[in-house]
């Protein structure tokens, strides 16, 4: 049985589909925020003490809303969101033995979120996928160099992953003659089943922001049933499809309703903590999805590199740094 499970494997490219000596460790990560200024070696060793075993770093390009442009690497940028940051960060990854996940995102001036970027024309598309493209090589070629072992092509172009599909397949193509290491890309909670590319990466990435309760602070119980539906889901789509899942991004604030719609919270800068609202919510999606075979793991959002002065009891933000959940964490990525 234990031959036959492995040539399926091996046949569909498939990492781990069983409970076995054979499978890969879950990858247990953080999705470790670019910092303004440089930082010190130390700032790996707080990342390292949650039994993480992987990091990702986030290096930032840029467009304007509607203007076809992506820029990188720019003298405005902050440090750890351009190229010379995320090399030595890489380094610094590399002495607490921790897995690295080069993870690029845009930010659309103007709107924020690239989910629903977008531009009217042909040409603009065309200059958009050539700034696009010289962008993530720009990575592939740092991811290469640097023996990153993971490099996703893309975080959550809801409309152009559904406009441009052949874009992407070429640019899979590409980045493969520079990067040896594992593909993925950042598909949103909500469309990672519209992306037509997956047969073309090592693993399925969703950022996992999932909606399931309004109520400020539901149970642990209750938020393991309401994801019954979505896991279904999404062990179905893995199944279909012979890969393991990766979280490239999951999390909760420490906030009332945290469970339900994220993008509808309160402005941080107001609202009151809720520590246990963000402990539930972890600990149900620890339970739900971390003893599945198809599941690779997944990457908290986010962690911050001055970890003495982040989170902290009275902060509603996202990162679980010096809160209860951060020992929940530990225990959870120590299995």
């Amino acid at each position: 049985m234990k031959v036959t499970l492995i040539a399926l494997m091996l046949l569909f490219g498939v990492k781990c589909f069983a409970q076995s000596e054979d499978c890969e460790p879950k990858m247990n990560g953080v999705n470790f925020m670019g910092a303004p200024k440089p930082v010190s070696p130390e700032c790996m060793k707080p990342v390292k003490q949650i039994n993480a075993n992987w990091v990702a770093l986030n290096p930032f390009g840029y467009a304007k809303k509607g203007q076809p442009k992506i820029s990188f690497d720019t003298d405005w940028q902050w440090w750890g969101e351009r190229p010379q940051g995320v090399v030595k960060c890489i380094e610094y990854a590399r002495t607490e033995n921790l897995k690295v996940f080069i993870k690029p995102h845009v930010w659309v001036m103007g709107q924020g979120w690239p989910g629903e970027f977008e531009v009217e024309t042909e040409e603009d598309w065309l200059v958009w996928e050539e700034t696009y493209t010289a962008y993530i090589l720009a990575l592939a070629k740092i991811a290469e160099e640097q023996q990153a072992e993971m490099l996703a092509i893309g975080t959550e172009f809801r409309l152009a992953v559904r406009q441009r599909p052949q874009f992407w397949h070429q640019l899979i193509k590409e980045v493969r003659k520079i990067y040896n290491g594992n593909l993925t890309y950042a598909a949103n909670w909500d469309n990672y089943e519209q992306v037509t590319f997956w047969d073309k990466l090592d693993y399925i990435g969703i950022d996992n922001y999932y909606p399931l309760s309004k109520e400020d602070t539901p149970s642990v119980k209750q938020l393991l049933i309401d994801w019954e539906k979505p896991y279904q889901n999404i062990k179905r789509f893995a199944k279909k499809h012979q890969k393991q899942v990766i979280f490239t991004e999951y999390g909760y604030r420490s906030i009332s309703k945290t469970a339900g719609p994220q993008w509808e919270l309160e402005d941080k800068h107001r609202a009151p903590a809720n520590l246990l609202a963000q402990q539930n919510a972890y600990e149900a999606i620890f339970k739900t999805f971390w003893t599945e075979d198809w599941m690779a793991g997944g990457f908290l959002w986010k962690w911050r590199p001055n970890d003495a002065k982040a989170g902290g009891l009275e902060n509603n933000d996202y990162t679980p740094q010096n809160k209860p959940v951060e020992e929940l964490i530990k225990e959870w990525y120590g299995h």
